[in-house]
């Protein structure tokens, strides 16, 4: 487990292949299992293929091109005390990225900025309670990931600063 999550990288690149129903399934119950603030579970899933992924890709242009699908991750404010919502999506969109990566596929973490929210809540019919959060585009790698450790002890701190 710790070398799954060591060695997931960010994937902007993919080749041509298909994406199973299957695969997206078992990626969406790992997102669900995620850690949820006092267990409110406060976000949807829109999964993204065909059609709908190019409409998407031409309101959200900081997402990388040639996914053969995608999970836009959405917080519930209805189901959320505060924005609790911007933990559990967070936790959510973590999991996917690693059930991603633990099936030999690629993504990579993409907010959807605020002056985009209104157009992508429009184009895919979302309640006014629901907030577009983050989106992950799911693909085969263009290129092998290489792994290199993050690990910076200068960032650790005992008992205090």
């Amino acid at each position: 487990m710790i070398s799954l999550l060591n060695s997931r990288r960010s994937v902007r690149k993919f080749k041509s292949g298909e994406v199973s129903d299957t695969d997206i399934r078992e990626i969406l119950e790992a997102a669900m299992n995620a850690p949820s603030a006092m267990n409110e579970q406060a976000w949807h899933f829109v999964v993204l293929a065909g059609e709908s992924l190019d409409e998407f890709l031409k309101i959200n242009t900081n997402t990388p091109e040639g996914a053969a699908r995608g999970i836009l991750v959405c917080g519930d404010t209805s189901a959320s005390r505060e924005d609790y919502y911007i933990q559990d999506c967070s936790a959510a969109t973590q999991n996917i990225l690693l059930a991603v990566h633990a099936k030999g596929l690629g993504s990579v973490w993409t907010t959807v900025f605020p002056d985009m929210r209104q157009a992508v809540s429009k184009l895919l019919n979302l309640p006014d309670h629901v907030v577009p959060f983050s989106f992950t585009p799911i693909g085969h790698p263009a290129a092998a990931q290489t792994y290199k450790t993050r690990y910076d002890e200068g960032k650790v701190h005992y008992h205090a600063w």
